[in-house]
């Protein structure tokens, strides 16, 4: 009887299990479909959201075809995703809005752009040494447009630099002599 139950109990697990699976899958755009909403939609704020979905659609065509060992598909693919970047970046600038007191789609764009930068740099991290250029390239271009961001959004602020990317200091400091004590 114990049995029975846990048999049934796990085939409505299953079939709950497989329900989940495709409503998430169902619920995922594809690239027609965000083409299709961006042409229809009016408002720049929302056209740059999508295509920023867009961006990462194509930054996942990026790492599979990194991942398959196509380098230069991948190339050619991180500069479509870059060019999908930059076209949202645009749209924000020319609706007419001030980050700072109407954060709305640049706060995304700021979010998507460290999540990227973040994605580029691990991708770059599995790639052999020499086919990493175009992905620190992009890595470094994106960054720099986050903190473009990041500037435009607070705007009193002082620019943000990054830890690892300011080069190291190469004057030393001397020692204290005995004298000097």
């Amino acid at each position: 009887m114990a049995q029975e139950r846990w048999t049934a109990l796990s085939v409505w697990l299953a079939v709950l299990g497989i329900l989940l699976v495709g409503v998430c899958a169902m619920a995922r755009e594809n690239e027609v479909q965000l083409l299709q909403r961006m042409q229809g939609e009016p408002n720049p704020v929302r056209k740059a959201k999508i295509e920023i979905k867009l961006a990462n659609l194509r930054l996942t065509e990026v790492q599979d075809a990194y991942s398959r060992g196509q380098i230069e598909t991948g190339a050619k693919l991180l500069g479509t995703f870059v060019e999908a970047i930059r076209t949202s970046r645009k749209m924000l600038q020319e609706s007419g809005r001030r980050a700072s007191k109407q954060p709305e789609g640049f706060r995304e764009l700021e979010i998507a752009l460290r999540e990227n930068v973040r994605t580029l740099q691990d991708l770059g991290r599995t790639v052999s040494y020499f086919d990493r250029t175009p992905l620190t390239d992009a890595a470094q271009e994106l960054d720099q447009m986050r903190g473009e961001v990041l500037q435009e959004l607070f705007p009193g602020k002082p620019p943000v630099t990054r830890k690892d990317s300011s080069p190291p200091s190469t004057t030393a400091t001397p020692a204290p002599t005995p004298a000097a004590r």
